[in-house]
């Protein structure tokens, strides 16, 4: 049955300005520096503090009375107000956007490959249009993915030619000749091979004796990758007929290798790399710690003299009832300046606080550089102390850097969970993880720990954790399980 009726609920919606401020304070240096000057083009209230002077209204009035060429405020006004592309309004109505960094552009894998292909030889158009294809076809590691009976399909639809697999396979190997070397592989093992196979044919070696490693080492992957990928160093001594030695040595100059071509590029699309300018540098002078908030390289913003003496002007004009426009639109601008301002002035306190707050929990860190000295920490005890929200926090440090003596962070490398060890001490989850680093590397490399031992090696250091917490922290460290630690 339809009927009505009241329901009471609260929401909380940010305002528009309060949407520019998490913008600003999500911002490092060098995105809020472009910031800025797009607020300077966008709003003539704002200007920086060493501008010039501009001449008063009353300058404006003896030009007119002079009959000279004059600038006309009012046609500029209307125009503004008719044509505003940066308008405030139009800013703050829309969604709340997220910033991605802005960095140097790269040259792109894909870039890298196309321009060698003028260099191969390729007879005709129908080989060089193939050759485009099976190029577009790479995925960002360098690596030929697709089946060659797909590429064929799509050189059928997309240029109407009928490409038989072998012809494709026959300018495969063309590609396969570019750099960087193992582009166009199929797989792993195919990309290790042409790499071994390049150095060999082209003399990339010093002396009989790696020549030797590189011809074993092409028979290791070509007869039994299996038995490489997965360390069964006994099966290939027993197969290839060779001592430990002599595999070793071999497999030396296969971790030489690159298994990825493309790394090193820009990946499809040309994604930049980013350059890093820290927001915050902390010194240790004599055992007190003192920050220094990266200054901007130019001068602070002020609200425009002329746009507030103007403002008193077209004011009194509109007693009389004119230029109602004019005075919305200097009113506009002054309000949209004069909250810009106080916005990066808001913005700069914010992160001061978060800063000095994290010092305080990571003195000892920021005293000695020691990983064991961090402190467990999370985004509530930064956000209580401050009286500011978890959102805004998580926006400071997972975009600011801090430099110290000992290295330019990521201000999110501060924080982890704890737990507390067998002495009763608070201990963070970064020190575990050191802990379990170095007895990974400590280990026998003949005989690598698997999970249940690293489990009691870390237990015998006073740190009880389940086993599944220990494959969980190892992945996090990016090291393998035991049988792919192996080494002879």
């Amino acid at each position: 049955m339809l009927g009505q009726y009241t329901k009471l609920s609260q929401q909380q919606k940010l305002s528009p300005r309060q949407i520019q401020l998490m913008q600003l304070v999500q911002l490092p240096l060098t995105a809020l520096e472009e910031r800025i000057e797009q607020e300077l083009e966008s709003n003539p209230a704002l200007e920086e503090s060493s501008a010039p002077e501009q001449r008063d209204s009353d300058d404006f009035r003896e030009a007119e009375n002079d009959g000279s060429d004059t600038y006309e405020f009012d046609e500029y006004v209307q125009s503004y107000i008719e044509d505003d592309p940066g308008s405030y309004q139009n800013r703050l109505s829309g969604e709340e956007e997220v910033y991605r960094p802005e960095a140097v552009q790269q040259q792109s894998f894909f870039e890298f490959v196309e321009r060698q292909l003028a260099n191969l030889d390729l007879k005709t158009e129908r080989e060089r249009i193939i050759a485009e294809q099976l190029v577009g076809s790479l995925d960002d590691d360098g690596y030929l993915n697709r089946k060659l009976s797909a590429i064929s399909d799509d050189l059928l639809l997309y240029n109407d030619l009928d490409v038989p697999r072998k012809e494709l396979q026959r300018i495969l190997v063309h590609i396969q000749q570019l750099d960087p070397p193992g582009v166009g592989a199929r797989d792993l093992r195919e990309c290790l091979l042409i790499q071994l196979n390049r150095k060999i044919e082209e003399e990339d070696y010093q002396n009989d004796a790696q020549l030797a490693d590189f011809y074993l080492a092409r028979r290791i992957i070509d007869e039994d990758f299996e038995a490489f990928s997965k360390k069964h160093y006994a099966k290939l001594i027993e197969k290839l007929e060779a001592d430990e030695d002599e595999i070793r040595d071999a497999l030396k100059e296969v971790l030489r290798l690159n298994p990825k071509p493309a790394s090193g590029f820009a990946p499809r699309g040309g994604n930049p790399s980013q350059t890093i300018i820290p927001d915050f540098l902390i010194r240790n002078n004599d055992g007190v710690l003192e920050l220094e908030m990266t200054q901007r390289r130019r001068p602070p913003l002020r609200v425009s003299r002329r746009y507030e003496s103007l403002l008193e002007e077209y004011t009194a004009a509109a007693k009389a009832g004119k230029d109602k426009d004019a005075i919305v639109f200097i009113k506009d601008k002054l309000d949209s300046a004069k909250w810009f301002i106080e916005a990066i002035q808001q913005r700069q306190r914010t992160l001061e606080g978060v800063m000095r707050q994290i010092m305080r929990i990571q003195q000892d860190y920021f005293l000695t550089g020691d990983d064991k000295r961090l402190r467990p920490m999370i985004l509530k005890d930064i956000a209580e102390p401050l009286g500011l929200d978890i959102s805004t926090i998580s926006r400071v440090v997972n975009s600011k850097y801090v430099q110290t003596e000992y290295g330019t962070y990521l201000l999110k490398k501060f924080f982890s969970e704890g737990m507390t060890n067998d002495e009763g001490e608070e201990v963070s989850t970064i020190q575990i993880k050191n802990v379990l680093r170095e007895i990974i590397a400590a280990e026998d490399k003949r005989k690598p720990l698997n999970d249940s031992k690293l489990q009691a090696a870390l237990k015998e250091k006073g740190y009880a954790i389940a086993r599944r917490t220990v494959a969980k922290y190892r992945e996090q460290l990016g090291l393998p399980v035991a049988r792919l630690r192996k080494e002879l």
